[in-house]
This record gives structure tokens, sequence and C-alpha cells, in this order.
């Protein structure tokens, strides 16, 4: 049901009864390294270009949490995704792979929520049983796409983010046990004019305020409500600002309950710059360092806002300013 302006309330709890995270070498090094189903030491997983070993990533992400719901692939009804290569090419070909009726999404780094927004949809309204939803992205294939190629070594500002190299994904289903996708809020394009591609943080941030702004004003709560509010992947520039704009509108959240993912992916002296980015930063910390920590018992509810950069190589080159969209997902053990 819709509460509020654009929130919806899922009121027969779709579950997420599987769910699994891939991981790349960098990612192997990283504080998260314990919640990966799989790390692989070579970023080419044996393909001939980035972008099909992103396919990879995911292909593996989607196939163990298949398994790891104790299905096989003709139980999943219908599959989401979406990535950041153009046309979302590992998605479509990892749909190739699964033969599952696809949807193919794009909402940038914020696809994973919207995935799982979308997939709990279908789940509460009674048209499927079960939905999978993945996304991926890979350092080579991303820099390559929207910035400089790797070989290129173009130094960065301290602004930037590194992107994550891997892939998440989780099977929600009507029945099962497991966490279960409560509510979500659906985000508005915000754009306050900044074009720097190199400071994707700053220009998400009023997205992620936005979208927050309305989860608690639609469903009337507090972020007291919650043990853990996590956007991303604003990384360090990005985390500052929204916590400075949550304050400046009223709405202060504490320091220990508001993080990002794209600061817990990686170590203080791994160099990162402003912390880690990408489809996978979001899907990969989500569907497997938080939903481990809740099946532990360690969290019961968490608001997940995945943020999103609605550039294209293509609207940079025409200096067009970046568009940003965030989706909230309310999960409740």
């Amino acid at each position: 049901m819709l509460q509020g302006h654009q929130t919806w309330v899922f009121k027969s709890k779709p579950t997420i009864i599987g769910s699994a995270a891939i991981g790349g070498p960098f990612e192997a090094q990283g504080n998260l390294a314990d919640d990966f189903d799989l790390l692989h030491g070579d970023i080419w997983l044996g393909q001939d270009s980035y972008e099909q070993a992103e396919k990879k990533f995911l292909e593996q992400a989607c196939e163990t949490a298949i398994k790891k719901a104790g299905l096989k692939k003709e139980d999943v009804q219908f599959f989401l995704s979406g990535d950041l290569i153009n046309q979302i090419m590992p998605s479509s070909f990892t749909a190739r792979t699964l033969a599952v009726p696809y949807l193919g999404i794009y909402g940038a780094c914020s696809s994973s929520m919207e995935g799982l927004s979308l997939a709990s949809l279908i789940i509460d309204s009674g048209f499927a049983q079960n939905a999978l939803v993945g996304t991926s992205s890979h350092n080579a294939a991303s820099e390559k796409q929207y910035r400089y190629p790797t070989e290129y070594g173009a130094q960065k500002p301290p602004t930037a983010q590194w992107t994550v190299t891997g892939a998440g994904a989780a099977v929600v289903a009507k029945l099962g046990k497991g966490p279960h996708v409560a509510a979500s809020t659906i985000g508005r394009v915000v754009d306050m004019g900044l074009s720097d591609p190199f400071n994707m943080g700053a220009a998400m941030a009023p997205a992620a305020v936005d979208t927050i702004e309305a989860h608690f004003r639609d469903l009337n709560i507090c972020p007291a409500y919650y043990d853990l509010i996590t956007t991303g992947d604003l990384g360090k520039v990005g985390h500052r600002i929204a916590g400075d704009l949550l304050t400046k509108h009223g709405l202060s959240i504490p320091v220990e309950k508001l993080t990002d993912c794209g600061i817990l992916m990686y170590k203080a002296d791994q160099p990162v710059l402003a912390g880690a980015s990408g489809c996978a930063c979001v899907a990969t910390t989500t569907f497997g360092h938080l939903l481990n920590r809740m099946r532990r018992g360690e969290l019961n509810r968490i608001l997940v806002i995945a943020t999103g950069a609605l550039l294209s190589p293509m609207s940079y080159q025409q200096k067009e300013t970046i568009p940003c969209v965030a989706h909230a997902v309310a999960i409740e053990m």
C-alpha cells in the first residue's frame, strides 16, 4: 500500500531468503572481506574484457543467491537488475545465462535498492512467489567509461571515489525465513547544479537527504526506530554533507547510527580517496555484510538509502549537470 506521498509499505512482508556478495582482489583486502561469499584474485576472471568479467561476477552472485535460497533457476519468476555499463550489458547478458523473465532497470548506483523495492512490490502484490535482484560494477570498466582508463594513470582529486569490483544479489520470496522488506521510499531526482564527475558524493548527498526526510515523513517515525541507517555510496565527502544537511533540516541522526556503504567497504590504509562507489558498493554491503549482521541478531531494523548519479559520458560532454536519485529500503528481522 502507498503511505504518504512516495513510500510503499509491504503488508505481506516479502522475505529475503537468500543473498550473496562476490568481490575482487581489492575488496578482499577491505573491511568486509569476511562477508563475501567469494573473492577473486584476478579482476579479469579469465575473460577478454572488463565488461565480460563484470558479467561473470553478476552471474556468480545470482547463482549463489539462488542456491543459498534453496531454489533452482526454474523457481525464480522474475530477475530485476541494472548496472553502470552502456545499456546495462552485464545485467542483460546475465539474464541470457539465467533464462529467467527479465526486467532491466537503471538507477546508476541506486539500482540495488530500486530493484529490491520493485521485487518486493511484485511479491507483495501476489504476481510472483520468488524474484531475484542483482547488480554489479567493475572498477576498470567504470573508469574506462566515465573517467579515464586505468592505463592512462590520471591523477585524481581527493573527492574521487573507488568503484567496487563485484556483484550482489538477493532472492525475495513470499514465503520463507529471514530478513523481510518492510517499506520502500522511492526518491525524486534532485540536481543541485554540480557537474564534477570526480565529486559524486557531493552531487548525490542532497538526493539522499530528500529521500530520508520523505521516508520519516511518510511513515511518521523518527530515526530512533532503526538500529542503523546507511547511505551509499556517498563516501566521506558526501556523508559529511548529508549529515550537515539533515541537521540543518531538523533531522539530526546520531553519528553512531548514520553510516555510509562507501565508508564501510575499505580500510583506512587503502588508497580509495573519498571511499567506495559503484553499483556493487551498496549491493555487496547490504546483501553480504548487513544481512549477515541481521541474521546473527546484531541488527533488527535497518534503513538502506542507495544513491545514484544519473549522468552519462554523453551528458557530461554536453556540459549537463548531474541529476541524482536515492531509493530507501527498510529491512527488518
